[in-house]
């Protein structure tokens, strides 16, 4: 099926990064439990929320530190280089897809990317590095170089409208597909989730790699549930 496809849209969920050693949220015991993401309506409301927001942050981010693409993103990066998948629509944000040789323009992510910092004035980019120097020395996080402006992880927090770009992004990529290939997502937060829909509406068939039952299974012309490395290593190049 996918060796026939014209036009390939990937998407891909936590399972692709769990096999990287990334936990997800939704396993029993998942360390996201203890560090619980903030509110973005919090986050922006108190300081005090700001500085426990970075400090959950960066113990996330110490658990997976030096975590690798899996075979996952090695074969979506494979099919990418052929030609027939534009780009890869991800809800994730470890950045293990463009670690896996993508360019950021191959990459469309639906939930942002926490491997650095956004001003929420201006935009500008800042590296976690600095934001973690200055908030060890300080006992605070600092604000933009730039404007000023407070500093977040430049992901999508609960309460924080979706990126308009990369949703315009997904929706003309799903439009056009023949095959909509889902990975590792379990296929219920939306509207991340309305995209394999969506493609199956337009008249793309849609396949799911994934460990568990989805409730798109049902509607799909093929699942396959299995670990996700075990299913692409044979597109890895």
């Amino acid at each position: 099926m996918i060796q026939d496809a014209q036009v390939i849209a990937g998407f891909t969920g936590a399972g692709i990064s769990t096999e990287s050693g990334i936990p997800d949220f939704r396993s029993p015991g998942s360390p996201w439990m203890r560090h619980k993401p903030i509110s973005f309506e919090l986050f922006m409301r108190s300081a005090e929320a700001r500085r426990e927001a970075w400090r959950r942050k960066f113990a996330m981010d110490d658990l997976y530190r030096g975590a690798g693409p899996s075979l996952g993103h090695l074969g979506f990066a494979s099919l990418v280089a052929t030609g027939r998948m534009p780009a890869v629509i991800t809800q994730n944000i470890d950045g293990l897809h463009q670690a896996s040789g993508l360019g950021e323009d191959q990459v469309i992510e639906l939930h942002g990317n926490g491997t650095y910092a956004r001003c929420l004035s201006c935009g500008c980019r800042h590296e976690l590095d600095w934001v973690r120097q200055c908030l060890d020395a300080d006992g605070e996080p600092p604000n933009c170089r730039i404007c000023g402006g407070i500093l977040k992880s430049a992901t999508i927090s609960f309460g924080q409208t979706m990126p308009e770009g990369p949703m315009r992004q997904a929706q003309r990529l799903t439009a056009s597909c023949d095959l909509f290939l889902v990975a590792g997502s379990s296929l219920v937060v939306y509207p991340a989730a309305a995209f394999p829909a969506f493609a199956k509406e337009s008249g793309a068939r849609l396949v799911i790699v994934n460990r568990e039952p989805t409730p798109l299974d049902e509607a799909a012309d093929l699942v396959i549930h299995a670990e996700i490395g075990s299913v692409f290593s044979e597109f890895v190049s």
